[in-house]
């Protein structure tokens, strides 16, 4: 972790442009977590051409950049990868291109640091691969769920696959075991999704007739006795879509602590399952630069694997 202790001018090049402040300021400042990197660009001690600007300013070229000096309170830094981090990090490429990469997320890590998180994904990624001057999240899974999870190596990377993502041409396939029989003629969910607060800065999502438009496929893989495996895509992206459109349709999924309904949170003890059933199995989209089609799989985690064992044995009495 480095900490600047003098005021650095940055003149921003031509493969810059584009690149939103606050992260330009996380790969610029190694080691401070978002949350100050937001708080000195509020208080305007972040400038560019000597003006202040929002956190969600876009670089251009050309750009001249105040980046202030900054020390880190020990409560304040983000801590150093373990070596278990590491090596988990290191395994868990499944395919990597010149200038992307898939990883299959371990359940439990946040992608990104903050709110009591000291260290995310793609901060413990930035120093695993300090080979790269370049390196974001495309899209986010939740901190509990696991699977493909795509990075982009260049800005230019970046921005094409940001695009390819807001016209919907990516394919992202999700499996799920939920509570109940999944009906085989329920192949979507389209209820609107609405974002609150729901204490103690926890923000969860709910069905609001006045939310975004939401839409979700879903189709049976594999039925038991008392819970469905099932397979979900997100048409578009909202915060816990999946998990709140099943929950809606009266199936929550297994091991959810969120969304989770009495049948819901028993079976979960049932089968013993230690963790949120949700598993990014799948995922296809243009490559950079040729457009050409890549699809990633990310194999089901061993947990996963053990629990559907047991439901397969008829663990459900």
């Amino acid at each position: 972790m480095s900490e600047g202790r003098e005021v650095q001018w940055v003149d921003i090049a031509p493969e810059q442009a584009g690149q939103r402040i606050d992260n330009f300021l996380m790969t610029r400042l190694k080691g401070a977590p978002r949350a100050l990197i937001y708080r000195i660009v509020r208080k305007g001690e972040v400038r560019v051409n000597k003006k202040r600007v929002k956190v969600d300013y876009r670089l251009q070229a050309g750009d001249l950049v105040r980046v202030p000096p900054l020390r880190l309170a020990p409560r304040e830094a983000v801590k150093e990868v373990s070596d278990n981090l590491r090596d988990l990090l290191v395994g868990s490429v499944i395919m990597e291109g010149p200038d992307w990469m898939v990883l299959n997320k371990p359940s439990g890590l946040a992608v990104h640091g903050g709110s009591g998180v000291k260290i995310g994904l793609i901060e413990a990624l930035r120093q695993v691969r300090d080979d790269l001057s370049f390196l974001e999240l495309v899209h986010r899974l939740d901190r509990d769920t696991s699977g493909c999870l795509l990075l982009a190596k260049s800005r230019d990377a970046l921005v094409t696959l940001n695009e390819s993502l807001k016209k919907h041409g990516m394919d992202k396939r999700y499996l799920a075991l939920v509570s109940g029989r999944w009906p085989a003629r329920k192949t979507y969910e389209s209820a609107r999704l609405d974002r609150f607060d729901a204490g103690n800065g926890e923000r969860r999502v709910r069905v609001d007739p006045n939310g975004k438009v939401s839409r979700t496929h879903f189709s049976v893989v594999e039925t038991f006795e008392k819970v469905t495996l099932i397979e979900a895509e997100p048409v578009t992206g909202r915060t816990h879509q999946i998990r709140v459109h099943a929950a809606h349709a009266g199936h929550a999924l297994l091991g959810d602590d969120k969304y989770a309904t009495r049948e819901s949170g028993f079976l979960t003890k049932q089968l013993g399952l230690g963790r949120l059933f949700l598993h990014a199995r799948a995922l296809t989209f243009p490559e950079p630069g040729n457009g050409r089609p890549v699809t990633v799989k990310a194999p089901l985690p061993e947990a996963l694997e053990e629990t559907l064992k047991r439901a397969r044995q008829n663990a459900l009495r």
